[in-house]
């Protein structure tokens, strides 16, 4: 192995002990590590791409059946390994790295052997990525990373003609989301990338016939998926309880059991129901004339007539982007004033979601990886698509209103995703496994609550309050449709009822949130589960000390360590 592993490998030897066998038993768990770490990586060339790994950005994964099976076969070769160290022989920070590796091997074989998603999610062949994330970051000379891409494009129809062997009878959802992707990717290579062959005119001429020849795959293979996959896309999304709660396990890494965190969310959507209407009614005051009408609303027509209110100041296709910016600055200095946690100075950059990236949430963060020396963090949103009515684009920046966007913001930038990953990448220990396999759990649970914080600290008053217990609703519910709709049958009706219902969503929202849901089976039930990790651990820390905390310092801990599981955090902070 090369380079930044080796260095941070190296590190095992100080940190391993004096103990002579545990000195052993640290050192050979380290070249476990190193070894499953330089293969992994050369069995998936556009994740090490993302990672920050640039040794293979000119090569693509094997997705035919065969590439699926060498990965099968390697992980398990890795966990042969690892039987052969005993982990409570191994420092503190290595046994979590050991149970860390242990997971991800496990849930690998799995995903390949029994979930088998290659063969049904036509999505899973989207090279836009790989193209994209090569093109976007400036770790390298333009002449070097056009190459990469070249080398990928070329490649590409490789990856189309695995598809087309693999998948067999996708769920109509799937094929339909891939469909909408393929123009994406298209416009990605014809027009994206033509402002970077701008800058370097040299490589014009060579680029056109691998150019052509790409776009023609694409071409093909977007009307294979219309005219012969799609009419027999009559596969179910649905996992079912067996294969969803296996799934689950290794999304959460998580001591609550399914039953425990559907009975915890179906009691917190009340608990949070309540707290909504508290948080309304001076609201409801205030806009409507101090007191409570001649029609005397309930308690859900209440707070629904606040939150469309607010739904009145709402940015547009045009503003969101130059709207972001100006709260991300604003949310800032509030975080750097009230002390609530270390604020890092790497750069970052709200941008207009790609559109090959489409179709799947309003936003999300894009943060260099931990092996990428230097970089800018993205903070992408989605402007509503093309093919959308104004009616329905309207109902979407109802829902993503002013103080709901200001909370969307405080979730992806400050001081959620952005601050917490880049206090993450900072961090160094005996293996990189901890950051390369990063916790969702974890990384969902600050985000979220990060928004909480914020709204204790006092930032954007009752408005962006209450947008953030809808949003706190939000991430129970996604608990629940997620359990309820593959384990349970729980029907497209039932779950729009229950979002928009019980949860205040606009429709544009809710219909998105479904068709993620049937696409991203357990990650849904990350950020509910998160929240509560992340609560119970500042709870535990707080009982710990007394009753007060310098919260400053809590925070600055708890991100000290990477991001792992919650369940390893609380450990590594002495609660267990």
């Amino acid at each position: 192995m090369t380079g930044k592993f080796t260095t941070l490998l190296l590190a095992v030897v100080l940190l391993a002990g004096c103990g002579g066998d545990n000195h052993r038993a640290d050192e050979q768990f380290a070249n476990v590590a190193e070894h499953h770490l330089d293969r992994m990586l050369a069995l998936n060339p556009e994740w090490a791409t993302n990672l920050g790994d640039h040794r293979f950005d000119g090569q693509v994964s094997d997705l035919s059946e065969a590439g699926f099976k060498a990965r099968v076969d390697f992980n398990r070769e890795t966990l042969a390994a690892l039987t052969e160290i005993d982990p409570q022989r191994l420092s503190q920070a290595n046994r979590i790295d050991y149970a860390t590796l242990k997971g991800a091997c496990e849930a690998t074989v799995f995903a390949i052997t029994e979930l088998r998603e290659h063969d049904w999610n036509p999505t899973l062949y989207n090279p836009g990525d790989g193209l994209y994330n090569i093109l976007a970051r400036d770790y390298a000379p333009l002449p070097e990373r056009l190459q990469a891409v070249r080398s990928r494009l070329e490649a590409l129809p490789q990856t189309l003609a695995a598809a087309r062997a693999n998948l067999e009878h996708p769920p109509r959802v799937m094929t339909e989301t891939a469909i909408s992707q393929n123009p994406g990717v298209i416009n990605l290579i014809m027009d994206g990338l033509q402002e970077y062959l701008a800058d370097a005119p040299e490589l014009q001429d060579e680029f056109q016939p691998v150019r052509a020849r790409a776009i023609a795959a694409l071409d093909e293979y977007g009307r294979w998926l219309e005219s012969d996959l799609l009419p027999r896309s009559d596969g179910d999304f649905r996992l079912g309880k067996k294969l969803w709660q296996k799934k689950l396990s290794y999304s959460l890494s998580s001591h609550l059991t399914a039953a425990e965190i559907l009975a915890s969310a179906e009691q917190d959507l009340a608990t949070t129901r309540d707290q909504m209407y508290d948080v309304a009614l001076p609201l409801y005051r205030d806009y409507f004339g101090g007191h409570v009408d001649d029609q005397n609303p309930g308690r859900d027509d209440l707070i629904r007539r606040v939150l469309a209110r607010l739904s009145e100041d709402r940015p547009t296709n045009e503003t969101i982007v130059p709207q972001a910016r100006e709260d991300l600055t604003r949310i800032t200095k509030f975080v750097v004033k009230h002390k609530l946690v270390t604020v890092p100075d790497d750069p970052v950059e709200i941008i207009v979601m790609p559109e090959h990236q489409r179709g799947f949430a309003i936003g999300y963060c894009d943060s260099p990886g931990p092996l990428e020396k230097n970089g800018t963090t993205f903070y992408a949103i989605s402007p509503t698509p093309k093919n959308w009515s104004a009616e329905r684009a309207e109902t979407f920046y109802r829902e993503y209103n002013n103080y709901m966007l200001q909370d969307l913001t405080i979730h992806e930038a400050m001081p959620g995703h952005y601050l917490q990953i880049a206090h993450a990448n900072k961090f160094i220990a005996a293996t990189p496994l901890r950051a390369i396999y990063a916790s969702g759990t974890f990384v969902e649970g600050w985000a979220t609550y990060a928004e909480q914080l914020m709204v204790e600290a006092g930032y954007g008053g009752p408005e962006v309050h209450l947008q953030q217990l809808k949003m706190h609703l939000r991430l129970i519910i996604n608990a629940i449709i997620d359990q309820k709709i593959h384990t349970a049958g729980m029907t497209e009706g039932e779950a729009m009822e229950l979002m928009m219902v019980d949860g205040f969503q606009e429709e544009g929202e809710a219909a998105g949130k479904w068709i993620r849901a049937c696409l991203s089976s357990t990650q849904l039930s990350t950020y509910y589960v998160g929240n509560l990790e992340i609560n119970g651990i500042r709870r535990d820390y707080t009982a710990k000390h007394g009753g007060k905390i310098n919260l400053k310092e809590f925070h600055d801990e708890l991100l000290s360590f990477g991001s792992p599981a919650p369940k390893f955090a609380r450990r590594l902070m002495g609660l267990d």
